[in-house]
């Protein structure tokens, strides 16, 4: 993307991420803890990194307004329309995932 300026780079970033925004609306039924385990992050994440990005500009953002974007809503009511308890296996999955992690952490 070095072919483009900093002002078209940062405008195709915010497409790609108002899209995987979109991609995730689209997609309820990929729960948090499904993110987690595949990949790492998860909604609640890009809340928190968009908080994040806003305190490294001079601005504030609070999270639960975060979340409402990321999540289009409410997270309170996301969560009660959208989010059924983690199985079992899906916990024991995090874990492993988890634990890979720090032993990957800990050998850097």
């Amino acid at each position: 993307m070095h072919q483009f300026n900093d002002q078209t780079r940062t405008e195709l970033e915010a497409a790609a991420f108002r899209h995987l925004l979109r991609h995730l609306d689209a997609n309820k039924d990929v729960q948090n803890i499904d993110l987690m385990i595949l990949a790492d992050f998860c909604r609640n994440c890009l809340s928190k990194w968009l908080v994040e990005a806003a305190g490294e500009r001079g601005e504030t953002l609070d999270y639960e307004a975060a979340r409402e974007y990321v999540y289009g809503m409410p997270y309170s009511e996301w969560k009660q329309h959208h989010q059924p308890p983690a199985t079992d296996e899906q916990l024991a999955a995090l874990e492993a995932r988890q634990a890979r992690k720090q032993t990957k952490d800990d050998n850097a």
